[in-house]
Parts: structure tokens; C-alpha cells; sequence
């Protein structure tokens, strides 16, 4: 049998009776799940779990010196992050809802059912992953720090917002439940994926698969490859992706565009941790965690259909989005720099000297191909560099014909309202002139190019008699 679920904590099992205990390690064991801690004497239940960090507890409701409800309140007090189910000989609905109330996460009746005993213990282990995670991201905001700097060494960044995104993916790299990273083309998704996965200390692979424009056969022999003769052309049995992630990551990338037939499969995948390979009647078991992105907007797509809503809570067990370039700009300077050492580095030449207008110019743009743009503004540049100072043509080619970045610190719009009495063209003109210069920081080349004027025609505007 595979297992159900992924804890590397011990479970603990508290019941008086021997032959609960050994029944309950018999289906955890076949499971596949053997780091049990037994307990048959309730008074030794605080001290066994101040020697060891639970995954969750099992405790019986009718014991001998401690009774369940009060070691309950007890283990709640002294471990608030481990889950605690009950197990009872019966369904009262009142002895239920006063455990539940003491904060128990669920209960079992005996005699116990193995499929609702995995169930509850899947459900337990989540809950305890999504609490730690909060105390560990709670301690990280205090602090402000990062525990492994060296993990974002490929995201350069001054953000705010990156930063606690950062912080965000260190309280959640030891969780087993997927991961969705949303944003626009070009942000770094893959970049984001590769860090929670060093993160992680998974010592298997990080293996992509890119499922953009993959129908549903091949989606499922890509990830879950096929036996020997499951169709014409299988000549030999192929391990898909999934398993080659074994013990690491699979990061799915641009997961908005797989079909409704695929979704069905990845959610089997989540939630049972189950593939077939074509062909095959044995299922297989994979402990990969699972890394999704997509640039679309995947809440939208569950509303209106296109996207499952089981598949979408399923797979946003953790989830962030990366802000796009023209939200964080403060990152240009680090990224611009990085750009040119790399495609100096590349095109085997001296490292070109930026002028500082670079800076203004590229502050006037929105980004749509984000940071993956930025780095093929650089590299043509330098591709075209001799000597000297590096000549802003390339960058003013696009920058040019750009709108205006949308900063969402500072928005500078400029709102024009009309009266009874409508301004002249020359009032009209003069206004455009004003707001050009105040994003082009008074720089009156960028200006003109801004509006599309000669820095002549922009000069007239400013003399101080010219209206």
C-alpha cells in the first residue's frame, strides 16, 4: 500500500489498551509510515513529547489515571502545534463537541477503520505543517532576516515585498504540500521555484516540465511515462518526470493551460500521491513535492471554470505572488549592473560605463516582459558597445514608444479636469511639458523623447514667458 501522506515527525499513539496500539502501528506500518512513538500509560505522554517534535497525536478518550479530555487540555496548553485526534468507544455527540471545543482536530470511534484512520492522520499532519510554518514565518518577521540568504543568491532584489516573500518561503520550505507561484512573464517564477526547492534540503532533483501546449496524452506520458508496449512506438518501459523528481521537486511550469482532462490527473496525483505509467494497471508512489506556476490568473479561472476548484485548493496549500518590475524599480540599479557584468562576461568585452540617464529612461517604462526584457535590453546594448560610454539607443528604441510605469508606492498621475471653460491647445501643451519633465527628472532630452518632441520644441515650452 502507498503512503497516504509524508511526515518526517513521529505520530504518537496514547490508549490503555495494547491491542489498540498494536492495531494502529499495524496500519500506519503497512502504509508505510513506521515512526511510531506507543504510549500505553497516559502520565508518561507529557514527558515522551517534551523528548521528541510530534507530527500529531492519537489520544483515547478513556484512560486510566490521566483521562483523554484532560491530558487533551494538557497537551494543548503545553504544544499548541501538534494536532491532537481523539479515539472513542462511542459517538456522543456531546463528548465530541466538548473535545472539540478544548481544541481536539478530529475524532475516530472504535473499532478503528483504517481508510478514516489515514484520512484523520492526513488531515492532522497538513494542519501541523500549516502551523509551524506560521510560528517559524511569525519569528522570521520579528527579526527581519533571512536564515539562508544564500538560497536567493540568484534574485537580485532591494524589494520590500521580495524580502518578505523570501521570508515567507523559508517558513514553508519543509512542507510537503504543493506550492503555486503566480506573476507575469518574465518576473523570476523559475527562479522562485529553484529557491524552495534548495530550501527544501531535498536531495533528490529539480525537474521542470514546461505544460504549456501539451495535450492530455502526452501530458501524461511526460509525467508519468509508460510500460512497454502501452501503444505503437513504446519499445521499452520510460520513466516519466515525476519519477525522476523522486525525493526532490517537480515544478510544473505555466499550469493555467493544462486541460480539464490533465487537471483530473495532477489532482490524483496531490491528493493520493498516486500515477499510473501508461499502459500499466500498478500504481506507483512518488514523495516529490510539487511546485506550480502560471502567469494567468488561476482564482479567476476557477470561477469561471476553466481551472477545477479541488484541483485549485488542492494545489494553493502555499502560495505568492511575484510583483511585477514596475512595482519594484528600486531593483533596477542591481539589476541593470548584474546584466552587464554577465554579457560583458559573454561577448568576452570590458564592462561598458553607463550613462546615469539610464536610470530615468528606464524609470519612464512599464516592463511588460519584466525582468526577462530588462536582460535582453542589456545584453543587445552590449552586443552593439565598442568603447567609452554605452550609447542609451537601444534602450530609447523601446523605452521610447513605452507608457509610464506603474509604481504602486508613488503613483504619479496627473488628472486633468475640464470646466465650463476648456483650456487652449497652448495650456494643453504646456501641462504635457510639465509632466514630462517631472518623470523624466527634469533630464530635458528624456522629455522631448517622452512626448515625442525635439529638445528644441520642449525648450520653447519651458522659457518662462512661454505659455
Amino acid at each position: 500500500m502507498n503512503k497516504p501522506f509524508i511526515t518526517d515527525l513521529p505520530i504518537m499513539l496514547i490508549d490503555d489498551e495494547e491491542v489498540i496500539l498494536k492495531a494502529m502501528t499495524r496500519a500506519f506500518n503497512l502504509a508505510g509510515i513506521t515512526n511510531i512513538i506507543a504510549v500505553n500509560d497516559s502520565r508518561e505522554a507529557l514527558s515522551t513529547m517534551a523528548q521528541h517534535d510530534i507530527a500529531f497525536v492519537l489520544l483515547d478518550l478513556s484512560m486510566p489515571h490521566l483521562t483523554g479530555d484532560t491530558l487533551l487540555e494538557m497537551i494543548i496548553q503545553n504544544h499548541p502545534q501538534v494536532p491532537v485526534i481523539m479515539v472513542t468507544a462511542n459517538d456522543d455527540v456531546s463528548t465530541i463537541v466538548s473535545c472539540i471545543k478544548k481544541g481536539a482536530l478530529d475524532y475516530i470511534v472504535k473499532p478503528v477503520d483504517t481508510g478514516r484512520l489515514l484520512a484523520a492522520a492526513r488531515g492532522a499532519v497538513e494542519v501541523r505543517e500549516l502551523r509551524s510554518e506560521r510560528t517559524i514565518l511569525h519569528k522570521r518577521k520579528q527579526k527581519k532576516d533571512l536564515k539562508n540568504p544564500d538560497a536567493f543568491s540568484d534574485l537580485l532584489t532591494r524589494n520590500e515585498e521580495m524580502n518578505g516573500i523570501f521570508q515567507y518561503l523559508e517558513a514553508i520550505a519543509n512542507s510537503s504540500q504543493p506550492f503555486v507561484i503566480t506573476g507575469e512573464t518574465g518576473v523570476g517564477k523559475d527562479l522562485i521555484a529553484k529557491a524552495i526547492h534548495r530550501l527544501s534540503g531535498r536531495k533528490g532533483e529539480f525537474v521542470t516540465v514546461n505544460v504549456a501546449g501539451l495535450d492530455d496524452n502526452i501530458f501524461a506520458d511526460t509525467l508519468f511515462g509508460h510500460i512497454k508496449g502501452a501503444y505503437t512506438g513504446a519499445e521499452r518501459d520510460r520513466g516519466g518526470q515525476i519519477k525522476k523528481a523522486a525525493g526532490g521537486t517537480l515544478f510544473l511550469d505555466e499550469i493555467g493551460d493544462l486541460s480539464m482532462a490533465s487537471q483530473v490527473k495532477l489532482l490524483r496525483l496531490i491528493q493520493e500521491r498516486e500515477y499510473t505509467p501508461i499502459g500499466s494497471d500498478k500504481p506507483e508512489y512518488t514523495d516529490a513535492r510539487i511546485v506550480a506556476a502560471s502567469n494567468r490568473n488561476l482564482d479567476e479561472m476557477k470561477e469561471t471554470g476553466e481551472f477545477r476548484k479541488d484541483l485549485y485548493f488542492r494545489i494553493c496549500a502555499h502560495q505568492s505572488h511575484i510583483p511585477p518590475l514596475s512595482e519594484r524599480l528600486e531593483d533596477l540599479p542591481i539589476l541593470v549592473e548584474h546584466f552587464l557584468k554577465k554579457a560583458a562576461l559573454e561577448f568576452d568585452k570590458k564592462k561598458p560605463t553607463v550613462p546615469d540617464e539610464i536610470y530615468v529612461l528606464l524609470n519612464t517604462y512599464h516592463f511588460p516582459g519584466n525582468i526577462r526584457e530588462l536582460r535582453s535590453l542589456v545584453y543587445d546594448a552590449v552586443s552593439k558597445h565598442s568603447s567609452g560610454v554605452m550609447s542609451l539607443d537601444t534602450f530609447r528604441r523601446v523605452v521610447g514608444g513605452g507608457k509610464p510605469a506603474s509604481v504602486s508606492k508613488a503613483p504619479q498621475q496627473t488628472d486633468l479636469a475640464f470646466g465650463t471653460q476648456l483650456p487652449s491647445m497652448k495650456e494643453i501643451r504646456r501641462l504635457l511639458v510639465d509632466e514630462a519633465m517631472k518623470r523624466a527628472e527634469n533630464n530635458r532630452t528624456l522629455a522631448a523623447q517622452l512626448i515625442g518632441i525635439t529638445r528644441q520644441s520642449l525648450s520653447q515650452y519651458l522659457q518662462p514667458n512661454r505659455t
